[in-house]
């Protein structure tokens, strides 16, 4: 499940991904074409997809195919669908992209070693409008 959340947390591969609803089957060439990024950025993007069995591709002749495999979403909207939300809350676009955030967050502290890379946690001593720091302006 953390891999489909992964790779739907990015707005390019959501996009990959609805464009493979509307039109069932499509080269990579017809993807890339869609997009103002580059031809291997697409290609990455297409190997998370891939990676995380929400896509799958298909030889035929030279040309490679992707295909939706919309089944991996299944365990995904179950935990969601435990919380309430599906129901009951638009705008998913938002939050996809606060999931994205947080992705990139975590592997930037998993490539660095450590947590905050961007500067200290806001309940750090050091961080601006901590709670230590409202706490000294009160009793001064």
């Amino acid at each position: 499940m953390d891999e489909v959340a992964g790779a739907i947390a990015d707005p390019v591969r959501r996009e990959i991904l609805q464009m493979l609803r509307a039109d069932a089957r499509l080269s990579a060439g017809q993807i890339a074409e869609r997009f103002a990024i580059s031809r291997p950025a697409v290609s990455r993007h297409l190997r998370v997809l891939r990676e995380s069995g929400l896509v799958r591709d298909e030889l035929v002749g030279r040309q490679r195919f992707y295909v939706l495999d919309a089944s991996r979403l299944t365990p995904l909207a179950r935990w969601l669908a435990d919380f309430g939300v599906l129901d009951r809350t638009p705008g998913w676009a938002r939050r996809l992209d606060a999931l994205e955030t947080e992705v990139y967050r975590t592997r930037r502290e998993r490539r660095t070693g450590r947590p905050g890379v961007d500067g200290p946690p806001a309940d750090h001593p050091s961080a601006e409008g901590s709670p230590a720091d409202e706490s000294k302006e009160h009793t001064a």
